[in-house]
């Protein structure tokens, strides 16, 4: 009795599997969907060949395929029930890329609006910044001297030359006033103000030594004001521009004007006041070094008005004369 109950158990049990095996094999798989759509460019034609990508989540509902000669293209056995997207290429167009499209079983589905634009035209540019290319021209300018010896460092003969930094505007000024060449010179015109016993300094080697000194620091206190300092501070260019064009009245107007009229950091022409400022800051200084009978308000003006007559007679020299003597100039 026992071996009979359980022989129909097995029976059951076995009849059950095959219906419920029935059920599964019978049961209809959701019908995939199918995507469909029209590329066109911005004015609205068509645009043939045009590769389309279909992707999601699922590696495996990858599809590719590309657009007819009508820009038409149809997508088929899209898994429905899970989010796609469809990303269009063209060659000469940017890329497109639709929203999250998910489908219903046997849904047939057209992306509307996929409208191609022309891809903007990318080149590789190899950009100097503007920093290393004014250091690549104060290196240039560093090597400029008459006659291969005297420094001719604050010449630009590049008229779009690009701003100094602050850091190379202090450069440029350390570096003509300890050039063995600048202080050469200042060596001579002590000696020349020696031999005119000029200023009360006295003779011999010591009053040598105070003019020595006294000429070394005027020319470093103002050089530093006016060629460093003040340009840093009012972003101010504190080189001469060579013009070197245009009538010999335009150029000795563009020379006689410079200790007044410089250019800013901006590029536009402005007034001076770093030159200018420069110069009276350093005539106001050289009162704490000078003799006491030299020093006052004269002594001021009077350094003041001599450093900007050489200058101008300086820039006079710079735009007829010296770029035919200066070595490492740039040549047209």
């Amino acid at each position: 009795m026992r071996i009979f109950r359980n022989v129909s158990l097995l029976f059951f049990c076995l009849v059950a599997s095959i219906a419920s095996a029935q059920e599964m094999v019978s049961a209809p798989e959701p019908q995939p969907g199918v995507i469909t759509g029209t590329i066109t460019d911005a004015d609205g034609a068509a645009v043939p060949n045009a590769v389309i990508v279909l992707d999601s989540s699922n590696p495996s509902d990858h599809r590719t395929t590309t657009s007819d000669g009508n820009g038409f293209f149809a997508i088929s056995g899209v898994r429905t029930a899970a989010p796609v997207h469809i990303m269009v290429t063209a060659q000469g167009f940017a890329a497109w890329t639709s929203t999250e499209l998910t489908l219903t079983p046997g849904q047939s589905l057209e992306v509307p609006e996929i409208k191609l634009t022309v891809a903007s035209l990318e080149t590789t540019v190899t950009a100097v910044f503007a920093e290393q290319l004014a250091l690549e021209q104060v290196k240039a300018e560093e090597k400029q001297r008459v006659l291969g010896i005297i420094p001719n460092f604050y010449v630009v003969y590049d008229p779009n030359a690009v701003p100094l930094t602050k850091t190379l505007k202090f450069r440029l000024a350390l570096k003509a006033s300890t050039d063995i060449a600048t202080i050469s010179g200042v060596a001579a015109f002590a000696g020349i103000n020696q031999a005119a016993d000029r200023f009360a300094f006295g003779q011999g080697a010591q009053g040598y030594g105070k003019r020595f000194g006294a000429i070394y620091a005027d020319g470093f206190s103002d050089i530093m004001i006016g060629g460093a300092i003040l340009p840093s501070l009012l972003h101010q260019d504190p080189r001469y521009f060579y013009q070197g064009t245009g009538t010999i009245k335009s150029r000795a107007l563009h020379a006689i004007s410079a200790p007044f009229v410089c250019k800013g950091d901006n590029g536009k022409w402005q007034f001076n006041y770093s030159s200018i400022g420069g110069d009276l800051a350093s005539g106001a200084i050289s009162n704490l070094y000078y003799p006491s009978s030299d020093r006052g308000v004269g002594l001021v003006f009077q350094t003041s008005l001599t450093t900007t007559a050489g200058r101008m007679l300086t820039a006079l020299a710079q735009e007829f004369l010296l770029k035919k003597f200066t070595t490492k100039a740039p040549q047209p």
